[in-house]
């Protein structure tokens, strides 16, 4: 069952709370464990017998033993199973990603619309391939590449995840161009929400908006 935008939230907030408290508790457990041990008493004033150091201080707080936990088991909490993709998804669907901004402003005057989304076309879905092809056609931009002699080259950095469901994730991506004309070079970033879910193929980016503009 795909979770909604809320339940998606809620999932985050309890993972990084769930985290917090294991790193709590392992921190709070090392200090309590490595200054059980009292000090040396120094000797009365009437020289009597140094009270032994067990006697004078609390004895070291020991965790309630409960039922075995992935942190328990092997140091730390696999959050991978609280989510609906494992840590290879995770990998593909970035590694998608990462590849599918590298070319997204990557173009020149003398590509045709063909040669440009066929550079996508392993990494993203045939409808959004056809959607960029047609993009790539529209006359004012035509106009613009052909009269400026554009020549533009993207990069892209992941800078976060905005939501996820089973079988999508949507990233925020800065998507980098540096473009080349007959005026000059110039170089700007922008931020996109970029969206990829899975299929038989692998994953692939199905969805790319200006990330102010939604795409939650």
């Amino acid at each position: 069952m795909e979770l909604s935008s809320g339940q998606q939230r809620l999932l985050f907030v309890v993972v990084v709370l769930a985290l917090a408290g294991l790193g709590i508790w392992l921190v709070g457990s090392g200090i309590h464990h490595g200054n059980s041990a009292a000090p040396p008493s120094s000797p009365s004033a009437s020289g009597a017998a140094a009270t032994p150091a067990t006697s004078s201080a609390p004895p070291a707080v020991q965790p309630v033993t409960g039922p075995s936990t992935p942190a328990a088991k092997g140091g730390g909490a696999d959050i991978y199973q609280w989510l609906p993709f494992s840590q290879q998804d995770l990998t593909e669907a970035a590694q998608a990603t990462l590849a599918f901004a590298a070319d997204y402003e990557t173009f020149s005057y003398t590509e045709t619309d063909k040669a440009y989304a066929a550079k996508m076309a392993n990494v993203a879905t045939p409808e959004l391939v056809a959607t960029l092809k047609n993009a790539y056609d529209v006359p004012g931009a035509v106009s613009a590449r052909s009269s400026q002699k554009q020549v533009s080259t993207s990069t892209g950095g992941i800078a976060t995840i905005r939501s996820f469901g089973a079988g999508s994730i949507t990233f925020l991506v800065n998507i980098g161009q540096k473009l080349a004309t007959t005026s000059g070079t110039s170089a700007n970033t922008t931020q996109y929400a970029v969206t990829v879910i899975s299929s038989a193929g692998g994953w692939a980016v199905n969805d790319i908006e200006l990330a102010k503009a939604g795409n939650f």
